[in-house]
């Protein structure tokens, strides 16, 4: 994995544009208080208002508290169905993809550029306390068919912490499992989990920051032994002219940023005849 900034550019960016891709880089991650939070408010509100809907109770007068609670009204049984629904109302609403784009707008700008692709639909996790139904195991999401060119924004709508968040393995640590991932072969995910877990990062995220994480890094969540639902969003963006994997422009991602020089190039023909 990359360690550093080509000399070549470093005339080129800004002093904290440096800074911020050199830690990105090195750590695999960027943590960030959200850019807008007026934007975060509203779909934060949006998810408590549809999750209200559904089970047929009035509005909260505070959000996090309903939704770190919802484990007293939601069973597991219950849970994938009733979270499919949530994802579902939300992502009907015009506006939530350029809101929770303006979460963190500049800093995908300076780690991915200024011509995005966005993927269409927002991921939505809930995650009961004590509830093994919903993990994710180590992975890559380059192991399943990602592009390596992704990364992904990670939005809480409730406060992350210990086993009520995700853990991450930094790109030197994902780099040491890569060169011993053929011996885990027939040994399990756990095994793998094992044998990375001393030098995983539990990602303490509170409710009003942000998490934009290099996607090729092993991560995923173990069993919430916390007495709160973790409740979090997330959602891949990728420079538009960069390679695809199995997920697609035009089905699964979707420009958002095309500028006009690109716009021109797309749609330009030489004049009929010319040699």
């Amino acid at each position: 994995m990359s360690a550093g900034i080509p000399s070549a550019s470093l005339p080129f960016l800004r002093p904290e544009e440096v800074a911020t891709a050199q830690a990105f880089l090195t750590d695999g991650y960027i943590r960030a208080s959200a850019e807008n939070r007026n934007a975060l408010a509203r779909i934060r509100d949006a998810v408590t208002a549809a999750a209200c809907r559904l089970l047929d109770l009035p509005i909260p007068a505070a959000s996090q508290p309903f939704l770190d609670s919802i484990h007293a009204r939601v069973t597991p049984s219950a849970l994938n169905k009733f979270r499919l629904a949530v994802f579902e109302e939300i992502n009907g609403a015009d506006w939530l993809r350029p809101a929770y784009f303006s979460l963190a707008r500049s800093l995908i700008e300076t780690l991915v550029g200024n011509e995005l692709a966005m993927q269409r639909r927002i991921n939505l996790s809930i995650q009961l306390p004590d509830d093994d139904s919903s993990l994710l195991p180590i992975h890559s999401d380059t192991w399943s068919g990602d592009s390596p060119f992704e990364v992904v924004l990670w939005v809480p709508l409730v406060d992350c912490y210990r086993t009520k968040t995700m853990f991450f393995a930094p790109p030197a640590a994902t780099a040491r499992l890569h060169e011993k991932m053929a011996g885990f072969e027939t040994h399990g995910v756990e095994a793998l989990y094992r044998a990375v877990e001393p030098d995983l990062e539990w990602l303490d995220v509170p409710y009003g920051e942000i998490l934009l994480f290099n996607q090729n890094c092993a991560h995923g969540n173990r069993v919430n032994v916390e007495p709160e639902t973790r409740w979090t969003l997330n959602c891949r963006f990728k420079g538009v002219f960069t390679p695809y994997a199995d997920k697609r422009l035009g089905e699964f991602f979707e420009p958002i940023t095309l500028r006009p020089a690109s716009r021109i190039g797309l749609d330009y023909e030489l004049p009929g005849g010319w040699q």
